[in-house]
């Protein structure tokens, strides 16, 4: 099998439309490649307004849902802020506690 395609999206990425933002966030149900050479690529989102849309998911196409405006949610980046905040929420109680015992 040639592969002359490169993936954007995976089943279970979350995405939303940057133009479109009454679709609401989506999550890639479904992917398919071909495996002629030169053969199409798509997914399937299923976004929160109900309907299901077909994209383009090969990255070095012209018409690949990221030019098309679809943008993944980076969960690990989101986690991470998510974390540190929590972290540093933790700890300001904590540190004025500490800070009252001293005085």
């Amino acid at each position: 099998m040639v592969k002359d395609y490169s993936l954007y999206l995976r089943v279970g990425d979350r995405v939303y439309h940057k133009y479109f933002k009454r679709w609401g966030l989506g999550i890639v149900v479904e992917e398919r490649r071909s495996e002629l050479p030169g053969g199409f690529c798509y997914v399937r989102i299923n976004f929160q307004d109900g309907k299901l849309r077909v994209f383009d998911n090969n990255f070095k196409s012209g018409s690949c849902c990221y030019y098309a405006g679809i943008e993944k949610i980076d969960d690990r980046r989101y986690k991470i802020e998510r974390r540190e905040e929590r972290q540093t929420r933790d700890v300001r109680p904590l540190r004025k506690a500490l800070l009252k015992g001293k005085e």
